[in-house]
């Protein structure tokens, strides 16, 4: 592991990856934490918050390839599920339908962050070489 390719990275990379790591943090407390408590909200909307900021963040990290139109890849069209489905979590929390809640954001933690973050450990990319020092 090392952090040289994080250093190296563009400001708005190295953005992106800090509020990425933050919401990878803070998602198993979400889900172990009592629901409805102070702590859930504050750690909930600190959650939200770092993955609207990876989402935002997202959309200056672009690159040419074959798999991509204008910059942007198929990995895009999952910072746009964020970017809206984030203040609709918020709004069922606060409506009181937690059950939409809860399915918004499984779908945020499993699509956004578990899925997205496999596809960062694929060889040639940044979360690469920092977790195997290539």
């Amino acid at each position: 592991m090392t952090s040289a390719p994080f250093h190296a990275a563009s400001p708005v990379i190295q953005l992106h990856i800090v509020a990425m790591l933050l919401a990878v943090v803070l998602t198993p407390g979400q889900f172990l934490l009592r629901q409805g408590t102070v702590l859930h909200k504050i750690c909930g909307y600190v959650w939200m918050a770092a993955m609207l900021v990876a989402a935002l963040s997202s959309f200056a990290i672009t690159a040419k390839g074959s798999f991509s139109l204008w910059g942007y890849s198929p990995i895009h069209l999952l910072s746009v599920f964020v970017t809206i489905n984030v203040p609709l979590a918020i709004l069922a929390a606060r409506k009181r339908r937690i059950s939409a809640h809860r399915r918004i954001v499984r779908g945020l933690s499993i699509g956004a962050i578990l899925l997205a973050g496999l596809f960062t450990l694929v060889p040639g990319r940044i979360m690469h070489q920092i977790v195997f020092g290539l």
